[in-house]
């Protein structure tokens, strides 16, 4: 990570998660000096790991993608990673309402998805070491675009570059791009962009790392529902040959009341998979709760309250236009295809560069 940002670029990318680093890979195979900046202190966006120790890898943020996304699995061969299918072998758990747990055969609601050995921070990983580190800023907190390109800094400096590409979560990109030292996005644009829920960003996520499967001897595929909770949604998060072995839970409790109660809720969350695994899933040796929603990097306020299922999303055309041509926002939420997932993220970026790089910036709708 450089002191200061460079004074200039051709293309300067906002925001590095997989759509700005995908940015970043397409302009430089150009030749472009593109330069990256991302506000956290890693690169990955919403793609996150828990370092198991051991070599291993468990996802945090996006686990799976599917068979038929073409642009997920090219990078994955690209990488030289490997791909492996999700677990689903064994019997569903069913937890109801009043506790009574349930055993059943037949139900494997992520069967056929896919994962990357290693977490999906593999990515990430294989993305970044194809670019030079001179182009790639963490811990860079952008808080002005300007018309003109001129970005400014946190911790002081300017950036003039010829394309800004603001490769964040539409309401994220209307708080930067909207604020008092950038205005580049007009009141109907700043609309739109805030009325785009940013994929995930209200959710929590717990996983448990543990130094075997051991729920797969029992005869259990570590998939299970609860309508008690505190999780209401569990899946077998281990590696391709069950190490590391995890299990991982999306969290049924409100955003709100997840605030400030992260240790009584890993304690709930433990018993409750001692409840439907056996006692040896209350003792991981290790353990993270990841909350999106407190992550300002990711949510806004208006994203702790997610939508009840899966937004529409794809190209907004308020935002197709922004900074007289210089500014542009590219985000899987406005992909115009896979919205809201990591392949959505790729064609967000695929989509974007081939239209720069061809000279084509997208006309005026206005």
């Amino acid at each position: 990570m450089s002191a200061q940002p460079p004074a200039a670029a051709d293309v300067a990318i906002v925001g590095g998660g997989l759509t700005g680093l995908a940015l970043a890979r397409h302009f430089h195979a150009a030749g472009l000096d593109v330069q990256l900046f991302e506000a956290r202190p890693r690169f990955g966006g919403r793609i996150a790991v828990l370092d198991t120790g051991d070599g291993g890898a468990v996802d945090l943020g996006p686990s799976w993608h599917w068979p038929g996304q073409p642009r997920i699995a090219a990078l994955a061969r690209a990488l030289g990673l490997r791909v492996f299918a999700q677990h689903d072998t064994g019997h569903f758990v069913l937890e109801e309402a009043g506790g009574a747990v349930r055993l059943l055969d037949g139900i494997s609601p992520m069967a056929g998805t896919l994962r990357v050995e290693g977490g999906m921070g593999a990515l990430i990983a294989g993305l970044l070491a194809g670019l030079p580190a001179t182009c790639c800023h963490a811990g860079h907190a952008v808080t002005g675009v300007a018309p003109d390109g001129r970005l400014t800094f946190r911790q002081g400096g300017e950036c003039m570059a010829r394309r800004v590409l603001l490769a964040l979560p539409p309401r994220l990109a209307a708080d930067l791009a909207g604020g008092p030292e950038g205005g580049v996005l007009d009141a109907a644009a700043l609309r739109a962009a805030r009325s785009v829920p940013t994929w995930m960003a209200g959710h929590a996520k717990l996983v448990a790392v543990y130094d075997r499967p051991f729920w797969r001897d029992a005869g259990l595929s570590g998939s299970a529902q609860s309508r008690l909770g505190p999780l209401v949604e569990i899946h077998d998060a281990s590696g391709a040959d069950g190490r590391p072995a995890a299990l991982f839970g999306f969290v049924g409790v409100s955003a709100a009341q997840r605030a400030g109660n992260d240790a009584a809720l890993v304690v709930a969350a433990l018993a409750q998979l001692a409840r439907l695994f056996g006692p040896q899933a209350a003792h991981p040796r290790l353990h993270a709760l990841q909350d999106w929603a407190q992550e300002p990097f990711t949510a806004v306020p208006a994203d702790r309250d997610p939508p009840p299922g899966h937004p529409v999303y794809g190209p907004v055309p308020a935002l197709v236009w922004s900074g007289a041509g210089r500014v542009h926002i590219a985000a899987s939420e406005t992909a115009p295809e896979a919205g809201g997932l990591m392949e959505g993220a790729l064609a967000a970026a695929e989509d974007m560069a081939a239209r720069l790089l061809a000279g084509q910036a997208p006309e005026d709708p206005r």
